[in-house]
């Protein structure tokens, strides 16, 4: 009789082989590895734990407007800017992650800031950094990365840094850190003292404890994300705003709802706006966005120094100016708040850029209808067409 199996005996089977079944057990542990790294990550979280708030400061407004304009100075970080929060969460997040290991090199695609801060945290566990940047970097912020340890590797062409960067990590056996994707991902976002988090209970005793709009310039778009999702988390009903300056496809992407939105010139605020759609920049998260001009960005920064004393970068300007603009409406239509924005740096990194009357010229940028603009605002009130 012919079995089911086609066999002549119904029935039988084939012994089976013990080895097909037994258990395959691969163990990658590595102690002096775990070792070092539960190290990293504590000199890390220590960092954190050494470092106080950032200040909220106020920007002079006239009483009666009934309106409260705030710089939340990220400036005040051990690195001198905001993104050293950034850094920090992306080095926990590729030191949990596995990603970053003892002796190989860290790279990061940089406009500056990130690498300062990045290079600082590659030192503080010892391990290599390279910054793969554009030629046009500010002088200051090279010094910098190369103060905290760190290599410059320059590119030309700005649209070339992400191809670079993964090309030197496969090089050198190296983790590419790549912030323009995971730096909405690395931050939590529902509090455990984010930059939102902290905002909020800085203005608990207010006279406006919960702004109406919250200022945020994007370069990966991290920042506005956090903000926005811990805004909705919380059930607050602070809105998000996002500036974007000239030669950046934020804007257009986010207008046009194009995620394949792209820039043929690189940015000439430093730190803000991008060539491409960073997966980090999440459109869903922000209520509003503006296009700048980069002289009013010039001209915002300016102003900023008249006004507190403080000379501050690029981007800073970028979002005073939206913000002075949403307060100005504010003012038309007699609402009264709080509006929260960022000073992302310090200006002695830009002494050759936007202080700089020659760089300017170089430029073309004419900065004086918008600082005319400005002035005849704070005096009046009245935001001239």
């Amino acid at each position: 009789m012919t079995g089911r199996d086609g066999s002549g005996t119904e029935g039988t089977t084939t012994p089976t082989d013990s080895r097909a079944t037994a258990t395959v057990d691969v163990d990658r542990s590595d102690p002096a590895y775990r070792a070092w790294l539960k190290e990293a990550v504590r000199k890390v979280q220590a960092d954190a734990n050494r470092s106080a708030d950032t200040h909220l400061l106020l920007f002079p407004l006239p009483e009666r407007w009934g309106i409260d304009l705030y710089l939340k100075d990220e400036s005040t970080h051990p690195t001198g800017s905001l993104k050293h929060r950034l850094a920090r969460s992306l080095f926990l997040y590729g030191l949990c992650n596995g990603w970053i290991r003892p002796g190989a090199p860290v790279i990061e695609a940089s406009s500056g800031s990130t690498a300062v801060s990045e290079a600082y945290f590659a030192k503080l566990i010892g391990v290599p950094f390279i910054a793969v940047m554009p030629r046009t970097t500010s002088a200051e912020k090279c010094r910098l990365i190369e103060f905290h340890g760190g290599r410059c590797h320059f590119v030309d062409d700005s649209r070339k840094l992400y191809e670079e960067s993964a090309e030197l990590a496969a090089r050198t056996g190296g983790h590419y850190m790549d912030q323009f994707t995971y730096a909405e991902r690395a931050t939590d976002w529902r509090g455990n003292n984010n930059i939102a988090e902290s905002i909020y209970q800085q203005l608990r005793l207010e006279r406006y404890p919960v702004p109406a709009w919250i200022v945020a310039t994007a370069g990966t778009g991290g920042t506005s994300a956090t903000i926005g999702r811990y805004v909705h988390y919380m059930q607050y009903d602070t809105r998000i705003c996002v500036p974007d300056p000239e030669n950046s496809c934020f804007f257009d992407g986010w207008t046009r709802n194009d995620a394949q939105a792209c820039s043929e010139r690189g940015s000439r605020i430093e730190g803000i706006g991008r060539p491409r759609m960073e997966p980090s920049f999440v459109p869903g998260a922000i209520d509003r966005m503006m296009k700048v001009p980069d002289a009013a960005t010039v001209a915002a920064v300016r102003a900023l120094e008249r006004a507190i004393g403080r000379k501050a970068g690029g981007s800073t300007g970028t979002g005073l100016w939206s913000s002075l603009k949403i307060v100005a409406e504010m003012v038309a239509e007699g609402r009264k708040g709080s509006v929260v924005t960022l000073l992302c740096d310090p200006g002695d990194r830009y002494l050759d850029k936007y202080y700089s009357d020659t760089w300017l010229a170089g430029q073309g940028l004419d900065i004086a209808p918008y600082t005319e603009t400005l002035d005849r605002f704070l005096e009046t009130g009245v935001w001239p067409d």
